[in-house]
Formats: C-alpha cells, structure tokens, sequence
C-alpha cells in the first residue's frame, strides 16, 4: 500500500513539474530517444538563449566556400516564417537567413543528396543532439531531422534545408532558382516562390554561382551585344532598360519585373542572348550589397 501511493504521489509530482514547464513558456515539446530535442514556441531572444550560440554564433553565418572548413553544429536553432527579398513566406533561420531545399532531395523518406563540393556551397543546417529548436510562425508538425556528420540536418516538410554560402546578410536570397533545383523553403516545406499548391510564379532556372558576386552590369538593346547599351552598377536593386544581351564578371540575378519583382534567374558572366535563356523581358538586376 505505501509503495502505491508513493509512486502515485511521485507521478503527480512529475506531473506538475511538467505544467509549470508549460505555463512558463519553455519547452512545449521534447523527442524522445538520443537526440533529445527541445522545442521552443517564440524566438531564441524571447526564450533568453545565449545571443552568441546557435545560429547567431560567428562560425555559424554562411561563408564562402573557398573559407568553409567543416560542417557548423548548432547548440540551437531558430526557424522563423518570414519574408527575404520578393519570397514571402520563407523559413529564415535566428540570423536572418534564408534556408533552401534541394529537388535532387527526397521528403519521403527524408534524404539528403548534396555533399561533398555541394555541402560546401550549401551548408547543410545542422542541430547538435539534444540541442534547442524555437519555433516562431512554423508548425512544430513539419520539423523534422536527419542524422548527418555527427549531427542532425533539420528538415521542413520532409525536405533537408540549408544555408547558401554566397548569401552575404541577413535577408539575401541568392540561392533562389540556383540551377533550377533550389528555392528558398515555405514553413510547410514547399517551394518558397509559388503557392502551397504548386502554382504561381516559380524561378527560372539559374546557374550555380561559383564567382564572387557582381558588382557591375551592362545590358545591350540586342543578342550578341549590340549597342545601344546601358551601365548598372551595385550595390542593390537597379531598373534596366535593355533585355537583348549582357556583360558581367561574376554572379547577379535578374528579374521580368522593375523593382526586383517578378519572376528572377541567377546568372553568371556574359549572357549573349537573353531570350535563349528565358529571359525576353529584364527590367531589373539585383546585386549583392
């Protein structure tokens, strides 16, 4: 009898311990197994996570890929529904950056198939066991993880996602379109850039950058360059006029609409006809700031 009541008196108390957790705002929900998640409703800040861990850390910012050295392990992650550039909703992640799926993946089951010189370009978004995921405008429902170099890879409707090397601040998306395979994620893992249900606008398809960013542009009235041209220069957003060829050292994209809007394609170097490519009408190029 005492034995009995002892253990229910000790379920109880488990029991309240797990209230007050709730009632608290901490961890809404935990894995169970190894990896040992903790899942956080609200942003890193408002949950008082250590400003200077996780995706804010200074090793965990995307870098170039001539400086990347190994794979960054998260102690937490944020995964926020938000808007970078003209893609609205997009998952960014505690920094501000935009996370991207790969078509070369599959979501069921969950795979990754960029490694090598591809994780390295794209870094794969990876949480350490036990680590913390806050949850701010993403259901909880859609988070997923993959093991991965000792690590996990989150994942956002069964998609692996990632960071995208040239992306420089907070807010860049370019990556989008990048060889016609990635798109930064929607918060139900779908294809940031068109609608839940697969229609709308979608990027067109782009080359994968391995130059630095442009910083400068000339776009010509003809293919094969033919004058009259005009000059652009970064950094931003900049309205053109000409849609027949362009000359450029290093990587931009360019959009059908003025004001970066619009359907956009990532190209790299001199672009002898447009048309060719897609591309009749170009009113804009974005380039890196």
């Amino acid at each position: 009898m005492f034995r009995t009541r002892a253990t229910a008196l000790a379920s109880l108390a488990a029991v309240g311990v797990l209230l007050l957790s709730a009632c608290n705002g901490e961890d809404i929900a935990a894995d169970s197994g190894a990896s040992g998640f903790s899942f956080l409703s609200g942003t890193a800040k408002q949950n008082n996570a250590d400003m200077s861990a996780g995706d804010l850390a200074a090793e965990a910012a995307p870098v170039p890929a001539a400086r990347a050295k190994k794979p960054v392990v998260r102690k937490w992650v944020q995964l926020s529904a938000g808007r970078a550039g003209a893609l609205d909703p997009v998952v960014i992640n505690g920094a501000g950056f935009t996370l991207y799926r790969f078509d070369k993946d599959t979501a069921d089951p969950s795979v990754s198939n960029c490694t090598g010189d591809c994780a390295t370009t794209w870094p794969p978004y990876l949480v350490a066991p036990g680590g913390r995921v806050f949850i701010d405008g993403v259901d909880k429902s859609a988070i997923g993880f993959i093991e991965r170099d000792g690590a996990f890879q989150v994942t956002i409707g069964g998609w692996p996602v990632y960071l995208f090397s040239k992306d420089i601040k907070a807010g860049d998306t370019n990556g989008q379109g990048v060889g016609g395979t990635w798109f930064g994620v929607r918060p139900d893992g779908g294809k940031a850039g068109q609608a839940a249900d697969g229609t709308g606008d979608q990027p067109a398809t782009g080359a994968d950058p391995t130059s630095p960013p442009a910083r400068s542009a000339i776009f010509f009235d003809g293919a094969d360059f033919a004058d009259p041209a005009q000059g652009v220069a970064a950094p931003g957003c900049q309205n053109v006029r000409f849609s027949g060829s362009l000359q450029m050292s290093g990587f931009a994209k360019i959009w059908d609409g003025p004001d970066c809007t619009g359907k956009s394609l990532t190209v790299e170097g001199d672009v002898p006809d447009l048309a060719a490519i897609g591309f009749t009408t170009v009113k804009s190029v974005g380039f890196a700031d």
